[in-house]
């Protein structure tokens, strides 16, 4: 009687938990229902320059499957310098002596994948001047799925360790994140500190934070993080919000996502409908069980300690100046921990600076990369 009683209860806080999403996610389609035609209205009026880009179809000269040791499958795409430069038998033996430029390996956020650095792939690609190094994230894009139990930073700390330690044991590594990319770094710099003494010769931190967590959204669907705070006594509980929870949240807001997507995620007043429906492509992708089983992982991220071990090593933090996921004071508070960090604020850019504003953070980051070869 009591188990049954038990199962009830639980049964009951569910569906009150999926009513008040439901709610909430009804609230919030009735609040900006004059705003749907917007959504026509900005896919036919912009002059889009990103109209004939081919998203998501960028070559690669090797790609590979990285099993990490909780069993989940990563897929990793690796692009050679036009040199040819690549780590082989020979230097990795000591035959082949002097320096060579960094190997790049780019860590995308939550609800992404590694397609979030499209424009930053296309031009080093077409310079070819470094090795570079992609993978989706466990739950994300190509990469399999945790079998059970929560995604923990921690975790994806070991996820960035296995795919450096398959595609480059050896030689410098410049690590670049963005957004729960970022705070992967960190938990890397956190497990293995040793790595930033002796190969991590660069880090490149955009629109991620070190904690704030109570102001953060971490780019989570706009119905769950709007309405989040006051249910984050769920979120403890975390493993409950699967399937239809979730499900029922974006299926209310799904005709507004689109929309909710520019608002959030963009800072200029008329972004590309192209890049923009990119974007939302890649967060609806997501599925509802890896949005759920990522919850309470970023809603208690604080990492703030693991700073300290990027001290020594040259650091560019960039932010757009109207990220309304994590905002600029959080890239503020990582630059109080890095004094030295070189900071840039992109101006009328949102959450995806990297690609809003592409011609400006690529023109940023290569010279960060030259400045490391001087």
């Amino acid at each position: 009687m009591a188990a049954e009683n038990g199962r009830t209860k639980a049964k009951r806080r569910a569906g009150i938990f999926g009513a008040v999403v439901g709610v909430a996610a009804a609230g919030l389609a009735a609040g900006i229902a004059a705003e749907r035609a917007i959504v026509r209205r900005s896919k036919r009026g912009v002059g889009d320059r990103y109209a004939e880009e081919k998203f998501g179809a960028l070559p690669y000269d090797e790609s590979c499957t990285v099993t990490t040791a909780d069993g989940t499958d990563i897929h990793v795409e690796v692009v050679e310098p036009i040199d040819g430069v690549e780590i082989d038998a020979g230097f990795i033996a000591g035959v082949a002596d002097g320096p060579r430029e960094p190997t790049i390996v780019f860590v995308h956020g939550f609800c992404l994948d590694m397609g979030t650095f499209h424009f930053q792939r296309a031009e080093l690609t077409r310079r070819g001047d470094y090795r570079m190094v992609f993978y989706d994230q466990p739950g994300h894009g190509r990469s399999g799925r945790l079998e059970s139990g929560e995604y923990e930073l921690p975790a994806l700390g070991e996820t960035l360790r296995a795919v450096i330690d398959e595609t480059v044991p050896e030689g410098p590594l410049v690590l670049v994140g963005h957004s729960m990319g970022g705070m992967t770094i960190m938990a890397l710099a956190e497990l293995y500190p040793e790595m930033f003494e002796q190969r991590v010769v660069g880090a490149v931190l955009i629109a991620t934070s070190g904690g704030l967590v109570e102001q953060a959204r971490f780019g989570l669907p706009t119905v769950i993080s709007r309405f989040g705070s006051p249910l984050l006594p769920l979120v403890n509980n975390a493993t409950r919000l699967t399937g239809g929870v979730v499900d029922r949240a974006r299926i209310a807001a799904s005709d507004l996502a689109w929309l909710l997507t520019r608002r959030y995620g963009f800072g200029t007043a008329r972004p590309s409908p192209a890049l923009v429906s990119y974007v939302e492509k890649m967060n609806s992708g997501t599925t509802a069980e890896t949005v759920a089983r990522y919850l309470r992982t970023l809603y208690t991220h604080a990492r703030y300690p693991a700073l300290a071990t990027l001290r020594e090593t040259p650091t560019l933090v960039i932010v757009g100046d109207k990220d309304m996921i994590t905002p600029v004071a959080h890239s503020e508070e990582i630059l109080r921990r890095l004094p030295d960090a070189e900071f840039i604020k992109i101006a009328d850019s949102g959450h995806v600076v990297m690609l809003e504003h592409a011609d400006e953070v690529n023109a940023v980051l290569i010279d960060f990369l030259g400045k490391l070869e001087e």
